[in-house]
Parts: structure tokens; C-alpha cells; sequence
């Protein structure tokens, strides 16, 4: 068994740090909802497609410190370790942002993991990290190390027709934003991932 797990707002949790920021930067006033989704919502409905952007370089590079993970996701990575399932992060990540400062964001992403204890008692191995930098890559790169699972955020990737077969798709929907789809699980929290794949 082998899981593949994606990393942006899968494991880490932006939510609360691309609300703090954009208020920060005057780009949205504090009434907007605390969510990744209603920050870009605002600023696209105000033609602020270019901020919402550099925004985004912002939070994944120089901020990215200040996202939590999801709740029960180390938990997970740790009892996958204790029952010898190896678990392992590809992720679609550009290297530096398309507008603003050249942030690597693979690097603010390798720290994250570090900082966060994925490396020790998390179970995680550096080597099982991939950053990929086209989506076409991320999925040669499940097919390639062997994923049983996959677990992401984004139903239009577990749907995309060059979806390795025989991978069992679960879609990680903390705020229940999706419906039920057939070809894959629809999960809500990491203790339903955990559920799912230990049992």
C-alpha cells in the first residue's frame, strides 16, 4: 500500500493566513468570510485578478510559516508509519511565483514540513516528497511511484482523464464545498482518510 497525498489546502490549511494577509494589504475589508475561497471570490468579483495572484505568491513563499495544518493530517502520516504504509507528498507546485518577489516556494514548503515535525515522529521522508511542476507531471509522478490511494482537494484533478487507473481517488473536503461523485471518496476531516485506509 502506498498513499500519495496532495499538499496545498490538503495538508496545509490557508484559510486563516490568506485572510490575515489580504486584510493586511488593504485588499479586502475583515467582514469577508475567513476562507482561501472567499478572499480570491472578493478579489476577482473587484477586477483584483493580478493581487489575487501575487497574493498567492506571498502566503505560499514569505508567510507560508504562518499556515497550520489540517487537524489528525501528522497523526495520520505517523500511524501510516507505525503500520508500515509508506506515504508520500506530490504535490503541482511552480517553483517561484508567476507575479511579485521570487519566493521558492519549494524550499517555504520544505521548511514547513521540517518545522511542522513531518521528518521526525510524522514518518515522512524527504525522498517522498515531489513538487511537480505541471499537473501533467503530478500525474506521471502518482502512476510512477506506485500510489494505491491519492488524496486531494481538487475533484477536477481525481476526475482528469489521465488519472492513473486502478488508484483509488479520495477527495479531501474539509468544508464541504462538493457532492458526492461516482469514481471516488468523499472524505471530511483526516480521521475519515485514516478510516478509509488503516481501517
Amino acid at each position: 500500500m502506498l498513499i500519495g497525498v496532495d499538499f496545498d489546502n490538503t495538508i496545509v490549511c490557508y484559510d486563516q493566513v490568506f485572510h490575515r494577509v489580504a486584510v493586511e494589504q488593504g485588499l479586502i475589508p475583515p467582514a469577508v468570510p475567513v476562507t482561501k475561497d472567499s478572499v480570491r471570490d472578493y478579489l476577482r468579483r473587484c477586477g483584483q485578478e493580478a493581487a489575487w495572484t501575487e497574493l498567492q505568491g506571498l502566503v505560499y513563499g514569505l508567510r507560508m510559516g504562518e499556515a497550520p495544518a489540517f487537524p489528525g493530517v501528522r497523526e495520520f502520516f505517523a500511524r501510516c508509519a507505525t503500520q508500515g504504509i509508506t506515504v508520500c507528498i506530490i504535490s503541482h507546485k511552480t517553483r517561484y511565483p508567476f507575479r511579485g518577489p521570487r519566493y521558492d516556494l519549494h524550499r517555504a514548503a520544505q521548511e514547513w514540513l521540517e518545522a511542522r515535525g513531518f521528518y521526525d515522529a510524522g514518518g515522512l521522508r524527504p525522498d517522498h516528497v515531489y513538487f511537480e511542476r505541471t499537473r501533467e507531471a503530478k500525474l506521471a509522478r502518482i502512476a510512477q511511484v506506485g500510489c494505491t490511494h491519492f488524496v486531494d482537494d481538487l475533484p477536477e484533478f481525481l476526475a482528469a482523464p489521465g488519472f492513473p487507473a486502478g488508484v483509488e481517488r479520495i477527495l479531501f473536503d474539509p468544508h464541504d464545498h462538493h457532492v458526492a461523485r461516482n469514481g471516488f471518496r468523499r472524505v471530511r476531516s483526516w480521521r475519515e482518510v485514516e478510516e478509509v485506509v488503516c481501517g
